[in-house]
């Protein structure tokens, strides 16, 4: 137990992470990792390492962390959130059977006439898919795939533009699965804020999520690419190598029309919506949530909501397909083996991911950032905000988790800035922002496992490829957290940070990001 609440903690998910880089192998790598925690936590002895690995525990009573395998499949919103990734894989399935994907890429042909215009229309529907980062990367992924395809846009930067308007987006809306998290989590302030004024306050100053989209909107309309995002984009348009982990035909049906595969997915976000809402008591007289959206969006639980909503879409998915006669009853009922295939990949990356968490946080990975941070707090005070981000970047690489890093961070930081309001502010976005952009970058993050099953691409080249870009911002990011730290106002800050990002953008077009520009230019005027 030597090993508990020291840098030790942290060695297990630094080591998965390295592997997967190295060996651009996801699954041994993980397995690794979980390995390696088991031994710290076992102390060497073999047969307590196996006992880990399986199942087991650390400490008793209500003080006791859970470990291994089955605890993490049997827990009851990592289950939760399988369901969710098996019916999505169903769905999926079925509109592709029935021919609702071809006609909806038919429809995108006569539409979207551009590259510029697909990855813009994935950029705004992913802003609109608000509500969670999970239900985000899937629909997204499940919608925009046809139209990505058309226009001869690689799978890796797809699943870029899922990742980067998933949780940086679901971190800067108020009515979010994430904004309920952040809020329940800073709630009872002594200033009398309430967890939720707190978390819009932050909004301005959440560099990251607010530069991301900057970044995204900038580089579709600069186009260029540049890191291992522009050899994949050059593959796509120049030889139609997508990048696609899947052969999957899209099955052409005469019968088959757009509302096909529209309509499914308004179903689909209507009853999760209205799932979240019944599972935060919002139709409930007696729950503290009756009536009052934001409530109800606080105290919901999107592990059990996006399930609920799921399972009725799909029901009345099925229900529709065979009334119009695009798909029959026996098409339709394999597709439910065809959707749990094609989710299994996705499903053993986050179970390895979910194992290698619990073994960190037995480890006491808190513990050891906690003191960090405090350490820290002295001295330095308007260079917290910096602080506070590059070790919640670190933290959430490190762990795979937006939420449990800032549910270790920000008891932390409350207490650093309870006399100073504005700084307060800003250094709890500067969490939040360092959260996100680790969870981003890191690939045992279960968000950036969705994005990769979202958009059917080999994890590890998802990885790859949006790292650059993840790094170019969140360096951007830091540097303004330092500036804001002084300065104290959004106002002043905020457009610096744009500012900086499209000049920087201005300056890898003309130095590494050069020749991506010259072919793309040459591609589109069909040299």
């Amino acid at each position: 137990m030597e090993f508990i609440g020291t840098f030790w903690s942290l060695v297990p998910p630094i080591v998965a992470i390295a592997l997967a880089l190295i060996t651009k192998e996801t699954y041994t790598s993980l397995f690794i990792g979980v390995v390696v925690g088991a031994l710290l936590l076992a102390g060497g002895n073999p047969v307590d390492t196996l006992n880990y690995i399986i199942s087991g525990q650390i400490g008793d009573g209500d003080d006791a962390m859970p470990v291994g395998f089955i605890n993490a499949i049997s827990d009851s919103s990592n289950a939760g959130i399988f369901v969710f990734l098996i019916i999505l894989g169903i769905m999926v399935a079925v509109i592709n059977r029935a021919g609702g994907s071809a006609a909806f890429g038919r429809w995108a042909a006569s539409h979207i006439k551009s590259r510029r215009g697909a990855m813009l229309a994935t950029f705004l529907l992913g802003c609109l898919i608000f509500i969670d980062d999970y239900f985000n990367c899937l629909t997204v992924g499940a919608v925009m795939r046809p139209i990505t395809d058309e226009q001869k846009i690689s799978r890796a930067k797809l699943s870029y533009l899922i990742d980067a308007t998933a949780a940086p987006v679901c971190i800067i809306a108020p009515v979010s699965s994430w904004a309920a998290a952040v809020s329940a989590t800073a709630a009872d302030l002594d200033n009398g804020m309430s967890g939720i004024q707190l978390f819009i306050s932050t909004i301005p100053y959440n560099f990251y999520s607010l530069l991301t989209i900057t970044f995204i909107i900038a580089i579709c309309f600069m186009g260029f690419d540049y890191g291992p995002m522009a050899k994949a984009e050059f593959e796509a348009y120049r030889n139609g190598n997508l990048g696609k982990l899947t052969d999957e035909a899209r099955l052409e049906n005469d019968r088959a029309r757009l509302w096909d595969m529209v309509l499914p997915i308004i179903l689909l976000i209507v009853f999760c919506v209205i799932g979240m809402l019944y599972v935060g008591g919002f139709w409930d007289p007696e729950a503290e949530g009756f009536g009052d959206l934001a409530l109800a969006f606080g105290d919901t639980d999107a592990s059990v909501g996006l399930p609920w909503g799921s399972l009725i879409a799909l029901i009345l998915s099925f229900i529709y397909l065979l009334a119009r006669h695009t798909i029959t009853f026996k098409d339709a009922t394999d597709c439910i083996v065809t959707g749990f295939r094609a989710m299994v990949p996705a499903m053993l990356i986050l179970t390895f991911a979910l194992t290698l968490k619990l073994a960190t946080n037995a480890l006491g990975a808190d513990v050891y950032v906690a003191g960090l941070m405090q350490n820290a707090a002295a001295g330095l005070f308007n260079f917290l905000p910096a602080i506070i981000y590059l070790v919640a970047l670190g933290l959430a690489f490190a762990t795979g988790t937006s939420w449990g890093t800032f549910g270790i961070l920000i008891p932390i930081v409350l207490p650093i800035f309870s006399n100073d309001p504005t700084l307060l502010t800003i250094g709890i976005a500067a969490c939040l922002a360092g959260a996100v952009n680790g969870d981003h970058c890191s690939p045992i993050s279960d968000t950036t496992i969705m994005a990769s099953a979202g958009s059917d691409i080999h994890h590890v080249d998802h990885v790859s490829t949006q790292l650059p870009y993840a790094l170019t911002v969140g360096a951007i990011s830091c540097v303004m957290f330092l500036i804001a730290g002084f300065v104290q106002n959004w106002l002043i800050c905020l457009p610096v940070g744009i500012v900086l990002t499209i000049g920087t953008l201005f300056v890898l077009r003309a130095t590494v990001g050069k020749k991506s520009y010259e072919d793309l230019k040459a591609y589109e005027a069909g040299n």
